[in-house]
C-alpha cells in the first residue's frame, strides 16, 4: 500500500485586505478520491496541525458533498502538525492550493526541508494551483535552486485578473512571475482549464480542473518507481 501526505495550509487571511482563505476545498476532495479509489492510503498534516481553514467549498460538487461527508475530511480536522511527520513514511507528499500557501509556505524552512528530502530521495511531489508556491526557496544540497531548469507551472495571473485577486490588497506577488524568476520553465494553457506537467519526480498543476489530473500523474510516477 501506498502513503500519500497532503501538506495544507494553515493560514486564513491574506492581503491588506484581510481577505479569508485556507486551502481551496476541491483540491483536497478530487485528489483524495483519485488516491484512495486506487488503494492509496492519504494522511494529512498542516503547518500548525488541527483544523486547517477551507474555502470555496462547492455543495454542487460531488466530490466535496462526499468528502464533506467522509471519514478523510475528519481526519483532515484533525491533521498532524507538520513538525511531528516522520516524512520517510510517504511515498510522496501534495500540497494542494487555496490563497493561504501563498502566507505560511513560501519562506517555512521544514517545508523547504521536507521538499528537498522528498525530492532528493527520488519520491514524488506533486502540487496545484496556487501549492507550487512551497517550492520556492528550496535549495538543494548542492546549492541549487529547486525550480532552476524545472518545468512547472501554476495558477497564471490571468486567472488571478479574473479572479479579482489584486497585488498587495489580496496576493502578495504573481505566483507564474515568481516561480520563473527562480529559474523555472513555467507554461500554462488557457484559464481555468485542465493543465498538468510533469519534470522528473516534480508534477505541478495550473488551477483546481487541474488537480485530480496531478493525482493521477503522482500515481503512474508511483508506480513506475515502485513496481
Amino acid at each position: 500500500m501506498k502513503h500519500i501526505l497532503f501538506i495544507i495550509t494553515s493560514t486564513n487571511v491574506i492581503g491588506n485586505s484581510n481577505r479569508s482563505t485556507g486551502y481551496e476545498f476541491s483540491e483536497v476532495a478530487d485528489p483524495y478520491f483519485e488516491f484512495i479509489n486506487k488503494g492509496y492510503t492519504v494522511d494529512f498534516a498542516s503547518i500548525l496541525g488541527g483544523i486547517p481553514p477551507e474555502t470555496g467549498y462547492d455543495s454542487g460538487n460531488e466530490n466535496s458533498k462526499e468528502f464533506r461527508n467522509s471519514n478523510g475530511f475528519k481526519r483532515l480536522n484533525f491533521s498532524h502538525k507538520l513538525s511531528d511527520i516522520t516524512i520517510e513514511a510517504y511515498d510522496a507528499i501534495f500540497f494542494p492550493g487555496g490563497l493561504g500557501p501563498m502566507v505560511d509556505m513560501v519562506n517555512n524552512s521544514l517545508v523547504k526541508k521536507v521538499i528537498r528530502d522528498v525530492y532528493e530521495s527520488g519520491r514524488v511531489v506533486g502540487a496545484v494551483c496556487h501549492g507550487p508556491v512551497a517550492f520556492l526557496n528550496v535549495n538543494l544540497s548542492d546549492g541549487s535552486n529547486l525550480l532552476s531548469g524545472k518545468k512547472v507551472n501554476s495558477f497564471t495571473k490571468a486567472e488571478e485578473d479574473k479572479d479579482g485577486h489584486t497585488l498587495v490588497d489580496v496576493i502578495p506577488f504573481m505566483l507564474d512571475a515568481e516561480l520563473k524568476n527562480q529559474g523555472a520553465l513555467f507554461s500554462s494553457t488557457t484559464p481555468f482549464e485542465p493543465y498538468v506537467v510533469v519534470d522528473d519526480n516534480l508534477i505541478t498543476g495550473q488551477n483546481p480542473a487541474s488537480a485530480s489530473g496531478v493525482a493521477i500523474e503522482m500515481m503512474k510516477l508511483i508506480n513506475t518507481k515502485y513496481n
